[in-house]
């Protein structure tokens, strides 16, 4: 499958240069043209239809970690409003990208080009501050002929190129919106600038070592100076020798203090490493190699640890677990993969205690939760997994992931009715409202001798499609 192209970025680098001193209020006349509200329901529309077309890595640990920091960094930037939502891209490439909305995507890829927490921090920093700054309104603002439904257009010829259609999703783009690619070439070098310069802020403002934007920018510059296809966080970032030398100018004026990197960050590079490897063994090789180099990288121990269990050498596994939580017992990570070691292992007994231990220490961990399911349905207490993952909805109502996983459960259940809901959920979260309606309508029949129910069905149906009707509208 093909992947998206972030150009909502690009959309969003369409206004002329603001400096970091004289930034535009939430207020002004771009939020007259294109309000946050606006933005916000643009964003979350185009998020389902990103959903439906791209790979996604669901690993509970790599989305909790991409989502809390993030989160984490907006805490300290201009962002005001913070309802965000996330989409972890299924890619080894580098990229990152923020959308109109608070829409934030990552490519796995990121975390593994991104040597330190830092650098990786400093990449999102920057994405958030194109959203704190308005960007894709300003550029309306630049240019007031660019109404919703034009900006929409070039969005769906976006999606439809990411889908496969090629020229037809090209031709979608070049269309509708030539007069405003010419604008994003003229004004994006200053919006880059700008997010630069914001995001360097936020980055010391939240405890990072601002040094890293420009370390990390300088490397990916020498790293494909030569490139005749460099990646796509390139395209839509270009990197040149007066921004590195802006970005570390501006930097070196900050204290020389900060927080470069983490144990926690290098172990979902090590899950992400494993990830993108060909086979288990080939991963371990890798580990093995970045321990003949230093036998005290607690990160390569954990990611020989998880390719071991994935290749089936438990008793390997377990020495290295053992190591690693011989010297930090708590480690969330650490004694997951413990867990997924002895629920492989049959040992369900210690595994369930092992949980208990740490929900005590962790009591609202989504990877913990997603694991408690995970060996209740390898116990066969499908009931309570059931109940369990109603619980984790109220935590996480917009994932697709979890959804997908209650209608899986609730087959084993026999909650029929309840399965047919949750997959209509589902397929509204990845913009197949078609689908969606059906499931109701199959939901609804079955229902059809509880009135009540019914009725409470029937009212989700008419939001759907008010729901359709909105998107459908939007992308004319």
């Amino acid at each position: 499958m093909k992947f998206l192209r972030p150009t909502l970025l690009a959309l969003a680098c369409l206004a002329p240069h603001v400096g970091a001193s004289d930034l535009p209020s939430l207020g002004d006349a771009s939020s007259s043209i294109f309000s946050p509200e606006q933005e916000h329901r643009l964003g979350r529309a185009w998020l389902s239809i990103l959903r439906g077309q791209i790979d996604q890595l669901s690993d509970p640990q790599l989305k909790d970690y991409v989502e809390t920091s993030v989160y984490r960094l907006a805490e300290t930037s201009q962002l005001e409003d913070k309802r965000l939502e996330f989409v972890l891209l299924n890619s080894p490439q580098i990229n990152a990208f923020a959308a109109p909305g608070g829409i934030v995507g990552v490519n796995g890829g990121l975390l593994l080009h991104a040597r330190t927490e830092a650098e990786y921090a400093s990449v999102m920093a920057h994405e958030l501050a194109h959203l704190s700054q308005r960007h894709f309104a300003r550029g309306v603002e630049a240019r007031q002929r660019m109404q919703v439904p034009v900006m929409a257009a070039m969005l769906a010829g976006i999606v439809a190129a990411a889908a496969g259609a090629g020229d037809a999703g090209m031709a979608t783009i070049m269309g509708a919106q030539a007069a405003a690619i010419q604008e994003q070439r003229r004004f994006s070098r200053q919006n880059e600038q700008e997010a630069d310069r914001i995001g360097l802020l936020n980055l010391e403002r939240a405890g990072y070592d601002p040094r890293a934007m420009p370390s990390m920018f300088e490397r990916l510059m020498r790293q494909y100076r030569y490139d005749s296809r460099p990646p796509e966080f390139l395209l839509t970032h270009p990197v040149t020798e007066s921004r590195v030398a802006d970005t570390r100018n501006r930097a070196e004026q900050y204290p020389p203090k900060g927080r470069e990197d983490s144990l926690h960050y290098q172990l979902m590079r090590a899950r992400l490493q494993l990830l993108f490897e060909e086979t288990p063994g080939m991963a371990a090789k890798r580990f093995r190699a970045m321990l003949d180099g230093n036998p005290n990288l607690d990160a390569a121990h954990y990611g020989l640890a998880l390719a071991q269990i994935k290749a089936g050498r438990l008793d390997e596994a377990r020495k290295e677990l053992d190591l690693l939580l011989g010297k930090t017992p708590d480690d969330l990570s650490y004694n997951l993969a413990m867990i997924e070691l002895d629920s492989n292992a049959n040992r369900l007994a210690a595994a369930d205690q092992r949980l208990q231990r740490m929900r005590g220490l962790y009591p609202n961990s989504y990877p913990l939760e997603q694991a408690r399911i995970d060996l209740l349905l390898k116990q066969n207490r499908a009931k309570e997994a059931e109940q369990a993952l109603d619980e984790l909805l109220k935590q996480r109502g917009k994932d697709p992931d979890i959804w997908y996983q209650v209608a899986e459960v609730r087959g084993l259940t026999g909650n029929i009715i309840a399965l047919h809901q949750a997959r209509a959920e589902f397929f509204a979260l990845v913009g197949d409202y078609d689908q969606a309606l059906e499931q109701l309508d199959l939901a609804k029949r079955r229902a059809s001798s509880n009135f009540p129910l019914a009725s409470r069905i029937d009212a989700r149906q008419q939001e759907l499609m008010q729901e359709k009707r909105d998107l459908d509208k939007m992308m004319r």
